[in-house]
């Protein structure tokens, strides 16, 4: 969930798509402006976080970056709960990677945040131009469309930047899901001594 104070937003994204889509490549050309050109695949998730300065605000991204495989698909519900914003990668060179990301777009649909703003981004535009069905798709389910490259750095900020631009508008939900922890050790301290 996006949550907002003093013109700063703390987002939780996460990535989502098919294994070697280039999830991670996207996430570390945006975060460290590095191409690894045989990225080893995620294991479970990887965590990343940057700041990005939109209009008068402040975008800190907690980035979830997903396995793919599918033996990891179902802790991918762990990683998207209360997430405000999801980017569904597919590789512009495999159309079963794009059956799957509207697979993913479903999913979201039903169990994720209802104000989430959703990214598709078909990334290794290096390697063919290929949009055509995937801006219908996106078009047709209020997503907003990104061809990327990490390996060429091809709107990988610009992706980004994007989502920061449509986070502010989202409301911060009246009940936040999870749990606050809260550490009263010093005032069992305080109160432990009988006369002070």
């Amino acid at each position: 969930m996006a949550s907002s104070g003093n013109k700063s937003i703390n987002a939780k994204l996460v990535l989502l798509g098919d294994v070697g889509t280039g999830k991670s490549s996207l996430v570390l050309r945006f975060v460290k402006g590095q191409f690894v050109e045989f990225q080893e695949s995620t294991i479970g998730a990887a965590f990343f976080s940057q700041t990005v300065a939109v209009n008068d605000a402040t975008v800190k991204f907690e980035i979830w970056d997903t396995a793919g495989q599918e033996r990891y698909h179902s802790l991918a519900p762990m990683y998207y709960r209360g997430a405000a914003a999801a980017i569904i990668v597919y590789d512009v060179t495999n159309q079963a990677s794009f059956d799957r990301a509207q697979k993913w777009v479903e999913e979201l649909r039903a169990q994720g945040n209802l104000n989430m703003v959703m990214a598709l981004a078909g990334n290794k535009s290096d390697l063919l131009d290929a949009k055509k069905d995937a801006q219908t798709y996106a078009r047709a389910n209020g997503l907003f469309f990104m061809e990327t490259s990490a390996k060429a750095a091809t709107n990988v900020n610009e992706l980004f930047h994007e989502i920061a631009k449509r986070l502010p508008r989202l409301q911060p939900a009246p009940n936040p899901s999870g749990m606050v922890l809260v550490d009263r050790t010093a005032e069992r301290a305080a109160s432990a001594s009988c006369c002070s």
